[in-house]
């Protein structure tokens, strides 16, 4: 008998898996996903509502899933992943970095889209590595990777790190000379600094770093579908175009905008699924 129940375990937990996964990725409902709009060009309030390089990457995504349209929930990105854990959307739709950290708590697709450091300063000023920082206030959006990286070299660099809670907060820090720089994603601050001539990107330190969109750990299987998606973008084309409408240029070539790497997820960290696959695409 016990063996029986032993067998049957796992047929009983796909039996409630699938009913999960239909509440929490309803087909007949619009896809809902998070992200702060306070990041340019990525996405941003427009006349119109939401606008930017993550609206038209979320709203194809619904599309290719075949869900009717898209909800964008705005989130600071401090309370981002507490929004997630809660269930207010899906899954994320921010300029979200890969790391280990994050990837033992939550599921990731594979990476997207390449980035760094950029660091923003007023026009005036020059920056010709991280040493010119000693000394210096350096403005960060708080709980970024850019903060991250920030707290984990203040002492080496010599800078103090004053945390804001939007991205356009921590550059009018630096417009007003509260802080000598204000670090965020490459993309992002080349974007604002083509917006706003008063600042310059004084200095890129690419890091390697990738994007990824983040799934609670129960929603395996819709992280699965969701980044076969992204291959197909990648396969056709069609994320190269974005970042050109976007961004203004093509994606460097051989990037993880292009890219398609095997199996699930990110290889190498922690929710990493080795299967080979074919991406079903539409």
């Amino acid at each position: 008998m016990l063996r029986r129940l032993l067998l049957a375990a796992p047929l009983l937990a796909l039996a409630f898996a699938a009913p999960a996964q239909e509440a929490d990725h309803p087909q007949n409902r619009p896809l809902i996903v998070g992200s702060d709009f306070g990041v340019a060009p990525w996405m941003v309030r427009g006349a119109g509502g939401p606008e930017g390089f993550g609206v038209d990457l979320m709203t194809e995504i619904a599309k290719r899933l075949g869900r009717p349209g898209v909800e964008i929930v705005d989130v600071n990105f401090s309370g981002l992943f507490a929004a997630l854990f809660a269930k207010r959307f899906e899954f994320t739709a921010n300029p979200l970095n890969i790391t280990e950290e994050r990837a033992q708590r939550m599921l990731y697709t594979e990476p997207f889209f390449a980035t760094g450091n950029g660091f923003i300063t007023r026009r005036s000023d020059t920056m010709a590595g991280l040493e010119a920082l000693k000394g210096r206030a350096i403005a960060v959006n708080r709980g970024t990777i850019s903060d991250t990286w920030a707290t984990a070299n203040a002492e080496k660099y010599g800078f103090e790190v004053q945390r804001y809670d939007t991205f356009p907060d921590s550059v009018q820090a630096v417009l007003t000379r509260r802080a000598f720089a204000a670090i965020n994603e490459i993309p992002t601050t080349v974007y604002a600094a083509s917006q706003n001539r008063q600042i310059t990107v004084a200095f890129k330190d690419y890091t390697g770093r990738n994007f990824g969109i983040a799934f609670r750990p129960e929603s395996r299987e819709y992280r699965n579908r969701v980044e076969e998606v992204l291959e197909c973008m990648k396969g056709d084309g069609t994320l190269a175009k974005l970042h050109e409408k976007w961004y203004g240029a093509p994606p460097d070539a051989g990037s993880s905008m292009t890219q398609v790497f095997p199996g699930y997820g990110p290889p190498g960290l922690p929710g990493f699924e080795d299967t080979p696959h074919t991406p079903r695409c539409s």
